[in-house]
């Protein structure tokens, strides 16, 4: 099941309210179901523009590659003729920075994706993962125990292949 606009408020809300703690920069947020349709979305007071943009592409990236865009973005530097392909292919949707990371349920299924811009890519992540666990649901990192269907490769080559 997809996840709930109560759930996506929840997220925004937590994410919103940790950036404030941490005196991030003014944050934007996003939740979106599986296909990248945009469940929730907010933008704090004096976030700049294209920051909608900016958070569903995250998102998008987190989605596309079942990874985190922050390793999307590792990916980027690694192999760069591969992920100038797929952000073509993805019509130029697919934004390759941190702070896009996929929802997982309790039994490790993606229900959907949040993208957070507005900080630093690691501030940005900080928060995704914040507002993820806010209410109780998972990472990828939170679930890689659970078998090769929920491992990430971090990097090119980093297991074996």
């Amino acid at each position: 099941m997809p996840i709930t606009l109560d759930q996506a408020n929840r997220i925004i809300d937590a994410i919103l309210k940790r950036g404030a703690e941490l005196d991030c920069r003014p944050i934007s947020a996003v939740v979106v179901e599986p296909g990248c349709v945009v469940k929730a979305f907010q933008k704090e007071d004096g976030a700049s523009m294209v920051r909608f943009e900016m958070a569903v592409g995250k998102a998008y990236a987190a989605l596309a590659l079942s990874r985190s865009s922050k390793l999307v973005n590792i990916r980027q530097k690694e192999k760069p003729d591969f992920m100038r392909f797929l952000i073509a292919q993805s019509g130029d949707k697919l934004f390759p920075e941190g702070g896009g990371m996929q929802i997982r349920d309790q039994d490790g299924e993606v229900i959907g994706a949040v993208g957070v811009t507005g900080d630093t890519e690691d501030k940005d992540e900080e928060l995704a993962v914040h507002g993820i666990h806010s209410v109780g649901l998972k990472t990828d990192d939170d679930v890689q125990h659970m078998g090769r269907k929920f491992r990430t490769r971090l990097t090119a080559g980093s297991d074996g292949r």
